[in-house]
């Protein structure tokens, strides 16, 4: 029986690994990608979980490609169920194409699948004679890198550093079945290799974040675990020694964000890392940054609300929750990447707006963009600087001083001569409470607004792909960037324009001429009620026309998009 022709072609091939928490999946996708990289392949990754320790379901899915892959597709060209509930769990997903490696009770229960590419392969007693169950997963990880033709000494180099030396023995049997595979059987693997590939870095969103921050000048982070945005503060506690960072767990995320203002007053570039439930314990402390004109800047890491909701999963639903909170009105800035340079680039950005405006500023993303990885060019960061907006102060220092743009000079302590006095309450210049309703009250709330227009001035440009003159509009913010951009390349119209916006609030000056630009606004986003398309409405007063709409917990897909965007495009005249 041969298969070449089923695969034998494709130069991006999408591989899932499906089991149980527990079962390794994790050590596998981490293994994987790693040498897939290092024998000069493109290579995504992203995960989807259940909110347990054991049991569940968890997979998987690596892409490998001849050129970038960066985005989350439905296809699975190969899958490995690891339990006799994976194949269940991705149904939907199977199709004629799919070729299913794996043991026979994972597999047998299961009608219509495609039986001529269902290959029974006895992982578990492969894995016993080794030195027991626990190295299934690793010989289903030589059995991968064997069919993409990884060379060996790859494999080995990284199995020496990283594992045991009896997960070698577990590699070299499954490049075993796989050879057998590819002669008896005809399955063949043909991707290009990319020689740029071995000079790339390959992280997630979590690292692309952290490594922002410190380039922004981070030397501080305060904050309470909660999925999906404890990696950050882990990955800043794993390199606290060499960039001189202070990493504290806060006993709850009142305490992060309060002890955080503190950190900038004392000098010092703090970072609060958290997701929606934090935030809005965060609430009161955000409303004291507000009012004290204190920066701060906040990473939160989108998940399925409300309440616990679903943990471990994904959404834009938060958008309105960073934007409202606090009580009263202050300005505040809201950065949303949608890519991983974006990650890192506007991370580092946020310190310095924070820094210069005194607002809070938020890094938005979520769990699919933290848990997602794949190759990029190493950051260019030879332009990158650290600018300090803070003075040294007088004796006759005033700590909110009225100017004409609304930005007071920002003293620290013991940083001059001046008393450095600020507060919560309405205050006068100097920082002390005033209850002036008819002169300090109102002076204060208009000094406070008058930075709302110089941050719109700076605000980060909207990344446009496509043409001034196009029909349609395809508006995306945050992770949604790169699925929209590749199903956009596979439709490949100039009567489609994309527009995907980097800074959510406060928007660009140039957002409504940018809405115009089409006859019609097609906008997917990840949550029920289109936060973002709403703001667009009630800030330039224009309707998007086609809002897509996705709420289950997972990200969109490639062929989600396309295959939305050539209904809408079919229903409105075609292009």
């Amino acid at each position: 029986m041969s298969l070449s022709s089923s695969i034998e072609k494709k130069d991006d091939i999408s591989i899932v690994i499906c089991g149980a928490a527990g079962q390794g999946i994790q050590t596998v996708e981490h293994f994987l990608t790693r040498v897939i990289k290092s024998a000069g392949f493109n290579v995504f990754a992203m995960k989807e979980y259940m909110s347990r320790v054991r049991g569940g379901l968890n997979s998987t899915e690596i892409r490998v490609s001849s050129k970038f892959a960066t985005a989350f597709i439905d296809r699975i060209d190969i899958l490995i169920p690891l339990n006799n509930k994976a194949i269940n769990h991705l149904y939907n997903r199977i199709d004629e194409n799919t070729i299913i490696i794996g043991e026979k009770e994972n597999i047998q229960n299961y009608k219509n699948l495609p039986t001529d590419k269902i290959f029974e392969i006895s992982f578990t007693q492969m894995a016993i004679k080794i030195g027991g169950k626990v190295y299934s997963n690793i010989i289903s990880a030589g059995l991968i890198s064997e069919l993409l033709n990884v060379d060996f000494e790859i494999i080995k180099e990284y199995i020496t550093r990283a594992f045991q030396k009896k997960n070698i023995k577990a590699i070299k049997k499954g490049m075993e079945i796989a050879s057998t595979l590819k002669g008896s059987s005809g399955i063949k693997i043909t991707i290009q290799k990319d020689s740029s590939v071995c000079k790339h870095i390959l992280l997630d969103g979590t690292e692309a974040v952290a490594m922002g921050a410190i380039a922004g000048g981070c030397n501080y982070i305060c904050a309470y675990p909660m999925s999906p945005s404890t990696g950050v503060l882990t990955f800043l506690a794993q390199n606290t020694t060499d960039f001189d960072i202070i990493v504290e767990q806060a006993e709850d995320e009142i305490s992060a964000i309060n002890s955080c203002i503190g950190s900038w007053y004392a000098g010092g570039r703090g970072l609060v890392s958290t997701s929606g439930g934090g935030l809005a314990l965060m609430s009161e402390g955000l409303s004291l940054a507000g009012a004290s004109e204190s920066p701060v800047v906040i990473h939160l890491a989108q998940r399925v609300g409300p309440a616990t909701g679903l943990p471990t999963r994904t959404a834009q639903g938060d958008l309105n929750l960073a934007l409202y909170s606090g009580h009263g009105f202050f300005p505040k800035i809201i950065l949303a990447p949608g890519k991983l340079d974006d990650a890192f680039y506007l991370t580092q950005k946020a310190f310095d707006l924070a820094d210069k405006f005194q607002v809070p500023v938020f890094i938005l993303t979520d769990q699919y963009f933290v848990d997602s990885f794949y190759n990029v060019p190493p950051f260019d960061v030879s332009k990158l600087k650290i600018t300090h907006h803070y003075i040294q102060t007088e004796n006759d220092y005033k700590r909110y001083k009225f100017t004409e743009t609304g930005i007071s000079p920002r003293g620290i302590p013991k940083f001059g001569k001046g008393l450095v006095c600020v507060d919560g309450h309405t205050h006068d210049e100097e920082g002390h409470i005033s209850e002036d309703l008819g002169n300090i009250r109102i002076k204060m709330v208009e000094k406070r607004l008058k930075k709302m227009e110089l941050m719109k001035k700076e605000a980060i440009p909207t990344e446009i792909l496509g043409n001034d003159g196009a029909k349609i509009v395809v508006i995306g913010w945050g992770s949604t960037f790169q699925a929209i951009k590749e199903a956009l390349v596979l439709i490949n119209s100039d009567e489609i324009t994309f527009l995907h916006f980097k800074q959510v609030y406060p928007l660009p000056n140039n957002t409504a001429d940018l809405l115009r630009m089409g006859r019609k606004r097609i906008i997917f986003e990840n949550n029920v009620t289109s936060q973002f398309a709403r703001l667009l409405k009630v800030e330039t007063g224009i309707e998007v026309e086609y809002q897509i709409r996705k709420y289950n917990g997972l990200p969109f897909s490639v062929e989600e998009i396309h295959a939305k965007l050539v209904e809408i495009m079919d229903d409105i005249g075609g292009i």
